[in-house]
Parts: structure tokens; C-alpha cells; sequence
């Protein structure tokens, strides 16, 4: 079986992706050091536990596995605490790629997937944005992550290393089977907060603005499910054992809703009410993002099969019923 290196593979979207690529007839290995992963999500393949920025460790888990390719998707990922400590997610999320980068290619495994952020383009007035769109991130972690696609594509003029890049819209959901979820500590993310409110587990949902020059105030968001996002990462991992070259992708569905709409759909997906407040904005939030991902669908043969946001807030919900991991 084909051997997959997968940076990050403790987490929410890792452990999704180690799902598919197992599913799909590879094996994973997972390469984390679990200060915000979970070892109780390592399910479906070897699990080696490092550190980014340890250059022996990477070398000495390269030697072993072998692998024919890495899904690189560790990174640090909240835009409040990036306007807050932009140091920490440079250090962390390029200085770490760097590293992971130069130790592949010193392997000779020059296939690289990686996972990118629409934080990239920053807030373009409400476009629907594809992969030929401005990048002009607002924040230090869009502002990392470009620069991660930047060096990919230096050391694809200087060793050859080819990646696809994966831009996503909003992640949610979770697996049908509740086998892996998403639990970050502390919670960012808008669906996971909301379904904590409804069962109690937090006083009430904060939404941050309800000023913004959108139909009800609230920011516009694209969401994609967990599972087509990994499917298409799967995607691209034979895009690049095909011999088909770098190239970056949007990930989304083309359609967005605004807080207040998905608060809204979650109350009829639940049957519970959601209580919420309302909050300030937050430094860094762009009013509206939403994907133009026909390159995706076109190239790759991606076609989204869960993204609507019944069936993301249903999955969600089935995971956050079962319990968490623990440490």
C-alpha cells in the first residue's frame, strides 16, 4: 500500500483525510505533536509523534515510511489569536512548513499537498473568488499560508517539488460515523460553538456584528463538508502521482450563509432553539467569502456529495452526541 505522510493527521480535517486515504487503499501515517490534536483520533494508520520544527525527528520518520507523498494540514488556524500574536503563526506555520518542505525533498518525496486557507484573498467586497483572485490576506494566519504557497512554488523551480494547494472556504461537519469529529480546545469554529450552546455545554452562541453590509448584518460564510474536502485532497494526491504538475484549487460550494442563517437552519436540523447573543466584530473577520470552485470540479472531478448545511450541522450533531476524545 501506498504510504501517505500526513502532517496534522490528529486533528479535525487530518483525521478525516487518514479516513479517506485508508478508505481509498493508502496508508497513513500520521506525524503530530498533539498540542491541538488528539491521539484518540489516530484510527486508521501508524502514528509518529514530533514536532514540526524537529528536522531529525522528520528525517528519521521519512526514512522509515517511505512515503509517496505528504498532506501537510498542521498549522496553527484562529484568526482572532493570529491578529494577536502574529509572531506565533509565523514562527509556527512557516518557519514549521520550511522545515517539513526541505526534509522532503532531502528524501526525494516531491509530491506535497497542501492545505491552504481562502484567508488568502482577504475581503474582496463580497466576490465570488477563484484561484485567479488577488491574494491580500487581512491577518497573519492568511498571511502565512501564502507565503507557505510561495515557497512551494520556489522549490518546484529549485528541486522539482510539486504540490497542489488546496484553498478552503468554511470546514464543517463531521464523519457519518461518528468515528472522528471535530473538538478544538478552545472552540473557534461557528457550528461546533452552536451546537455546544444548544446542548448547554456554553451559556450562549456569541455572534460577533450584526452591522455588516450584508441581507441580515451577520458575515457570509461558504461551508464545505469535512468528508468532500478530504475526498478531494485524495484527489489530489493522484493528480500528483499522475504526473500532472502543480496547481492550486478553490474548495467550496459557490453558496453562502450568513451566521443568522445558519443559526437558523440548525434550529430546524436539531429541533432545539439556539441561544445566542451578539458580540462586537472581530479584528480580521472579512464580510463575505464565497468560493468559485469550478476548477475543482472540472480538473479534478470533484463533485461536493454532503456540502449543504443539513446534512454538515446533522453530522456535526451525531459526532457531538457521542462525547469527545480525551487526552
Amino acid at each position: 500500500m501506498t504510504t501517505i505522510l500526513v502532517t496534522g493527521g490528529a486533528g479535525y480535517i487530518g483525521s478525516h483525510a487518514c479516513k479517506v486515504l485508508r478508505k481509498a487503499g493508502y496508508t497513513p501515517v500520521t506525524y503530530d505533536n498533539l498540542s491541538t490534536g488528539w491521539a484518540d483520533a489516530v484510527k486508521f494508520g501508524p502514528f509518529e509523534q514530533g514536532d514540526l520544527m524537529d528536522r531529525a525527528r522528520l528525517d528519521e520518520v521519512f526514512a522509515k515510511h517511505k512515503p509517496a507523498a505528504v498532506m501537510h494540514f498542521a498549522a496553527f488556524s484562529q484568526v482572532g489569536e493570529a491578529m494577536r500574536e502574529p509572531g506565533k503563526y509565523w514562527r509556527n506555520n512557516v518557519a514549521g512548513s520550511l522545515t517539513l518542505i526541505e526534509a522532503a525533498v532531502e528524501a526525494g518525496c516531491l509530491n506535497f499537498v497542501f492545505s491552504s486557507t481562502c484567508a488568502t484573498y482577504g475581503d474582496q467586497d463580497g466576490v465570488v473568488l477563484d484561484e485567479n483572485s488577488a491574494q491580500m490576506p487581512l491577518n497573519a494566519y492568511g498571511a502565512s499560508k501564502r507565503a507557505i504557497e510561495d515557497i512551494l512554488h520556489d522549490f518546484q523551480a529549485s528541486h522539482g517539488l510539486q504540490s497542489v494547494i488546496f484553498r478552503y472556504f468554511n470546514v464543517a461537519g463531521a464523519d457519518p460515523d461518528a468515528e472522528v469529529g471535530e473538538f478544538h480546545q478552545p472552540e473557534t469554529h461557528l457550528i461546533p460553538l452552536m451546537l455546544d450552546a444548544i446542548d448547554g455545554k456554553r451559556p450562549a452562541l456569541t455572534v460577533f456584528g450584526t452591522d455588516y453590509p450584508t441581507p441580515d448584518g451577520t458575515c457570509i460564510r461558504d461551508y464545505v463538508h469535512v468528508m468532500d474536502l478530504v475526498d478531494a485532497h485524495v484527489l489530489g494526491v493522484k493528480w500528483l502521482t499522475d504526473g500532472k504538475g502543480s496547481r492550486a484549487f478553490n474548495l467550496g460550494t459557490g453558496t453562502g450563509f450568513s451566521v443568522r442563517e445558519v443559526i437558523d437552519h440548525s434550529r430546524s436540523v436539531t429541533n432545539r432553539e439556539v441561544p445566542f447573543e451578539i458580540g462586537p466584530r472581530r479584528e480580521g473577520d472579512a464580510v463575505c467569502l464565497v468560493s468559485g470552485s469550478s476548477r475543482a470540479k472540472t480538473e479534478l472531478g470533484w463533485t461536493p456529495q454532503r456540502s449543504t448545511l443539513e446534512i454538515m450541522i446533522a453530522d456535526a450533531w451525531r459526532w457531538h452526541q457521542t462525547g469527545h476524545y480525551d487526552r
